[in-house]
């Protein structure tokens, strides 16, 4: 079997908010998980809003913005745009903001864009996985990974970094992988290509598979930007409102870029990671991690009325990485557009059993964007591919 990937295990590449947490329970990944020895811890702590110019304990508030969303898991009906959604249901205008940023924020999508049906099948999926409850690797997503880079070499098999592929050949049974130094040939490959990598055609795929894109002309790829900033010490402990700041987990500051923050509590850490999703993540694209740090900082010195140079003067690193310029990822994750909810099954028919696709935009559970679905589909596309031989060596 080939991987067509131009870096290996595109698999894990995001998902679940840039690899910083586990949603819910889903069964594949903590399988793994448990498989690998690693540890967890479960995310809690309060929820603090800026609004108004003043900073104020908002956990019980918060649950109000995800009512709109809640009532899409009976929607029914021609599927729209949430933009048309909002429309039809006359939400008023000023409790627009909040719902909008969540939606573009968690799904790093366009709400004048994103499918309100696939909005609805994603809130059924999350409440059937336990997703209200968020945990953590213990040691960072990049455990999972390396483990299974090792589990492939106990069984014999090789990950090839630093191998991007050009163009991907292929008959009936027989595939070739080429890349600027190399040229593999298998019966099979699987092709886990990010959806904008996929979609822009620059790893060609000869003859073209054309209803694997068409199918991935209904889905958007979701725009990002996610930084953490490392202080010396915790600027925001001992300020108001207390006890919320000593415990405080997230941070919405809706008006302000970014408008997500969020910390490592419970665990001890002096690090604040800010988060932007969708078509408001562009007004910090393409800046680098110093002029990320200076602007954040002056927009902590606003939230938390301390002093820009204060603030600066403890800061010891901004970290971050610009997927959207990445030329192997294009963007963050994948969202369905209005009247694309079941591209992702079209994506997951095999190509004359021959070439397979998988990754977190070809998942048909829900959970698009996250790490379980990239897991979960390159599950189905291995168990297809092994029920396409078994049913070859039947035919024989």
């Amino acid at each position: 079997m080939a991987g067509a990937s131009g870096r290996g295990m595109w698999a894990m590449k995001r998902l679940n908010w840039a690899l910083s947490f586990i949603h819910g329970r889903p069964p594949e990944l903590w399988a793994l998980i448990e498989e690998a020895g690693l540890e967890t811890y479960e995310r809690s702590g309060a929820q603090l809003c800026f609004e108004d110019g003043a900073l104020s304990d908002c956990s019980s508030e918060m649950a109000t913005v995800f009512e709109p969303l809640e009532k899409l898991e009976d929607f029914e009906g021609p599927d729209m745009s949430f933009a048309e959604y909002l429309d039809r249901e006359q939400t008023p205008m000023e409790e627009r903001g909040r719902i909008i940023g969540y939606v573009e924020g968690f799904n790093a999508a366009d709400h004048r864009e994103v499918s309100v049906a696939s909005l609805g099948a994603q809130q059924k999926a999350e409440d059937a996985d336990g997703s209200n409850h968020n945990y953590r690797l213990r040691g960072g997503y990049d455990q999972l990974p390396r483990y299974l880079s090792e589990r492939i070499a106990e069984f014999g098999g090789k990950v090839l970094t630093g191998t991007p592929v050009k163009e991907i050949r292929w008959v009936e049974g027989w595939v070739e992988v080429v890349s600027d130094l190399w040229s593999f040939n298998a019966p099979h490959a699987v092709v886990t290509l990010p959806l904008a990598v996929l979609q822009c055609g620059k790893v060609k795929i000869e003859p073209r598979p054309r209803q694997i894109m068409e199918g991935a002309e209904r889905l958007r790829m979701g725009q990002v930007r996610r930084f953490t900033l490392l202080f010396a010490e915790k600027f925001w402990e001992g300020l108001p409102p207390q006890p919320a700041m000593e415990e405080m987990s997230f941070l919405f500051a809706f008006t302000e870029m970014p408008p997500v923050w969020w910390t490592a509590h419970p665990e001890a850490s002096n690090t604040i990671t800010g988060w932007v999703g969708g078509p408001r993540s562009a007004a910090l694209t393409g800046l680098d991690a110093k002029t990320l740090g200076d602007k954040a900082c002056a927009t902590l010195a606003r939230i938390f009325g301390l002093r820009k140079q204060r603030i600066h003067g403890l800061l010891k690193g901004c970290y971050t990485h610009d997927w959207q310029h990445d030329r192997f990822s294009l963007g963050a994750y994948s969202y369905v557009a209005a009247g694309g909810l079941d591209a992702s099954r079209q994506m997951t028919e095999p190509i004359a059993d021959t070439l397979f696709f998988a990754g977190e935009h070809t998942d048909i559970t829900g959970h698009w964007g996250t790490v379980h679905a990239a897991i979960r589909s390159g599950l189905r596309a291995a168990e297809q591919v092994l029920s396409g031989v078994r049913r070859h060596k039947a035919e024989g």
